[in-house]
């Protein structure tokens, strides 16, 4: 018998669950769902990300609701739009064989005509961001007065992202005598205090141990100066040349100068943070799912929700400021029992950081030696080989073109071929890590990035040798900055390392390029259009080619991947922290956190903005 069944789930959700892969409960799963099909308590579910906590409410919620009838009697309130359309779209999969079943959606960033308009032709399952749902019910929009179940999904996350007092004006708004099921991840007071507040002696499980991380994750750091932090972190993802990864980030603009770096380093990466429209979000999060991107490049805020299967690795390019957001973080990978591993690239100051995240997760970290160049090379001709020995032939295709292929290659040895197919891919590598040094540092280290040794450099972008263009296209016209590169790159016949900065404004861009490459532009911008539109490239009047003055390049004070100085506050700040940055540049990083982590009550909250 089904184990499904056995739990008590329906024969036509069980049929439609078994088609989407579910074979035997998760472990909150089977804890969970005989608890919630009586209906008759609130409850409390601790569980780790990718724990299969949708179907562990989202099943029995399908068992409890009358679908004869066209009334919200489920609120489902989850903290980013991303999971809010996840959770929807499960709900819809999971009753794909019961009639009359209507769940909607209510997010920020999408047309609220839209949703309204849903509301009104009849729905019985509203799964919402809390920021939207107030909007909603601002505008007398949506009557909750048959609402049996509020489901209130990752808890700890919408009160890190200050939704606190949404929920308890939208909980308002709903009947006495529902029952409330929350999800959380961890249990921090403010969670508890809501449960306090809303619920009559609930029923809490855990699964796990409070505020661990997945057990099939492997945690692993890596201690380098910080000015070698963007080579070391190349190498590790050239030495996993099969990677599939979240790189998370501080803050919106290093996840875009990480994002741009890569891509004109020849990475498949983009960026993932709030200032994207929900179109470009929505863009990007295709791309990555469809595996065309290999590297997502993102903030906290963006990214929570995410919820993408066969993720390899989570990267911390930099640890974050709450202890709770690491456990989200590395939970976006080992997804539903697969395993993974969580990095972080640590300089000697942020040792301490690594042993009270063990004490919290109850997991020891890994101290992994950044690899060495013939290391990485050797990889990199691995995966050359496993490719070659695995491609899938179509003998009907090619055996008309064979005898012309045997020919060109008559003249050649076995072994001159195998040699010149190897480094078709491989000599970017081979010429790239030659004599390439040794970026580990031992523990006593106490340089912390400012030694004379300046080893490999993070990619460079400055003014110095560059032409300042003005391009007829923007953010409207629905470019990302790495798209904008991508399209110059294409369409100027150029390499992404020629391009410095990229300012895009909303209907134009302002652009860099090396002197002598500034030619190529002009001539491949001839004849474009974009949308029926010429496109128009002029040299800005500030260009420094043109005036012989500063190239302002939106005039960003920031070390970022270019040199300079960069001034940031907060952080785990500990006093006046000074690094070599990612280019080299001087950083300082003034206040922040006394050396600590934050406190989860602690008056920093990310802005609920677009999330």
């Amino acid at each position: 018998m089904n184990p499904f069944l056995e739990l008590g789930i329906r024969e036509e959700v069980v049929n439609a669950i078994s088609e989407l892969g579910f074979e035997k409960p998760s472990e909150i799963q089977e804890k969970a769902i005989p608890v919630l099909l009586t209906g008759n308590d609130d409850f409390v579910g601790l569980a780790q990300t990718g724990t299969g906590k949708t179907a562990a409410f989202g099943l029995p919620l399908l068992e409890q609701l009358d679908f004869s009838q066209k009334q919200p009697q489920a609120l489902i309130l989850c903290p980013t739009r991303e999971l809010c359309l996840q959770i929807s779209k499960d709900l819809e999969k999971f009753a794909k064989y019961i009639d009359n079943v209507h769940v909607v959606a209510v997010y920020g960033g999408a047309n609220i005509s839209d949703q309204l308009r849903q509301i009104r032709r009849g729905v019985q399952i509203v799964v919402a961001t809390p920021g939207r749902m107030l909007d909603i019910i601002g505008r007398n929009a949506i009557d909750f007065s048959q609402v049996k179940y509020v489901v209130l999904d990752e808890a700890d996350e919408m009160l890190n992202m200050g939704f606190k007092e949404d929920i308890n004006d939208i909980l308002s708004e709903t009947p006495d005598d529902k029952k409330t099921w929350l999800f959380s991840a961890t249990m921090p007071k403010e969670v508890r205090r809501i449960a306090q507040n809303y619920m009559t002696d609930p029923v809490e499980m855990t699964v796990g141990t409070k505020n661990t991380g997945n057990a099939n994750i492997d945690h692993q750091y890596y201690l380098i100066r910080a000015k070698d932090k963007y080579a070391a972190f190349k190498r590790i993802v050239d030495s996993n040349p099969e990677i599939f990864g979240i790189v998370f980030c501080r803050t919106k603009i290093e996840t875009q100068e990480i994002a741009e770096a890569l891509i004109k380093d020849g990475y498949n990466a983009d960026a993932l943070h709030g200032d994207l429209s929900q179109q470009q979000r929505d863009k990007v999060m295709k791309r990555y799912r469809d595996r065309s991107l290999q590297l997502l490049i993102a903030t906290d805020v963006a990214a929570r929700g995410i919820d993408v299967n066969n993720i390899t690795h989570v990267i911390n390019f930099s640890l974050p400021d709450e202890i709770e957001n690491y456990t989200h973080r590395s939970g976006r990978t080992a997804r539903a029992g697969k395993t993974g591993i969580s990095i972080s690239l640590i300089n000697i100051k942020e040792q301490s950081k690594i042993r009270q995240l063990e004490k919290v997760i109850g997991k020891t970290f890994e101290r992994k030696q950044v690899p060495q160049g013939p290391e990485v090379v050797e990889k990199q001709l691995l995966t050359i080989i496993n490719k070659v020995q695995n491609v899938e032939v179509n003998e009907d295709q090619i055996n008309q073109f064979l005898p012309a292929i045997m020919e060109g290659f008559e003249s050649l040895s076995k072994e001159d071929i195998v040699k010149r197919f190897a480094s078709l891919e491989f000599n970017r590598f081979l010429e790239y890590y030659n004599n390439a040094p040794d970026l580990n540092i031992d523990g006593r280290d106490t340089r912390d990035g400012r030694d004379r040794d300046r080893g490999e450099r993070g990619p460079r972008t400055g003014s110095k040798g560059y032409t300042r263009l003005f391009m007829n296209l923007g953010a409207v016209d629905e470019f990302s900055r790495g798209d904008m590169l991508g399209f110059i790159c294409n369409n100027a016949k150029i390499s992404g390392k020629s391009i410095g900065k990229i300012d895009m404004k909303g209907v134009f861009t302002f652009f860099e390029v090396q002197d002598e490459e500034v030619n190529k532009v002009f001539e491949g911008f001839k004849a474009v259009d974009f949308n029926g539109r010429q496109v128009r490239i002029e040299v800005s009047g500030d260009s420094q080619s043109d005036r012989g003055g500063r190239s302002r390049g939106g005039d960003r004070r920031s070390g970022g991947y270019g040199g300079g100085e960069r001034r940031e506050r907060g952080g785990y700040g500990g006093g006046d922290r000074r690094s070599g940055g990612y280019g080299g540049g001087e950083r300082r990083d003034r206040g922040g956190n006394n050396g600590g982590f934050r406190d989860f009550s602690g008056k920093r909250r990310e802005s609920k903005g677009k999330y």
